[in-house]
């Protein structure tokens, strides 16, 4: 009943005030109670996110450094991970919701060939890279799917996220405009 209070409360309010209510609301949790009960957890000390530099669908080569100055989703997932497939539209909807310059989604695909990672994914709006011998997703440390992480402007890891997640979600949404905040 939790979700169907909230959009209740967002449409009564307006979408920009409930969003603006529910960031001030956020603010005000010290950051280590935010969601733990979600999978969404701070990142002591903010280290710098690992290095990610991974083919997408076109063969372009993308690294995670060319995004320094947006906050960054990555995520990531694979096709036989019945969370993974569930959560997968949700980033689509996420990536809607920012501008280009300020957020990007990079959603890896984990130990997986490139026929079948483009027959589940298609052309979503963001890129899709592969890491075929998960090579880069050991170094990020994920252990299990699908595991996502917020990297901040600076490239440091802020937040980790474990488990299936709308990421148009309200709360998620606050937590990445104040992340985008000068």
């Amino acid at each position: 009943m939790p979700s169907f209070s909230i959009r209740l409360a967002a449409s009564a309010m307006g979408r920009r005030r409930f969003l603006g209510a529910v960031g001030l609301a956020l603010l005000a949790i010290p950051p280590a109670a935010w969601s733990l009960e979600k999978g969404l957890a701070p990142m002591p000390d903010l280290p710098l996110a690992p290095a990610l530099r991974l083919s997408d669908f076109q063969g372009n080569t993308l690294d995670l450094a060319q995004f320094r100055g947006r906050v960054v989703l990555v995520n990531f997932w694979a096709t036989w991970c019945p969370p993974c497939r569930q959560e997968f539209p949700s980033l689509g909807r996420a990536r809607q919701l920012f501008k280009p310059e300020e957020f990007e989604i990079l959603a890896v695909n984990v130990d997986e060939d490139l026929e079948t990672a483009r027959a589940f994914a298609g052309t979503p709006g963001f890129p899709v890279l592969l890491d075929p011998n998960a090579q880069v997703t050991s170094t990020w440390k994920v252990a299990g799917m699908p595991t996502s992480f917020i990297v901040d402007r600076q490239g440091r890891l802020a937040f980790s996220i474990t488990g299936e997640q709308e990421f148009d979600d309200p709360e998620l949404v606050t937590l990445i405009q104040t992340l985008l905040q000068p």
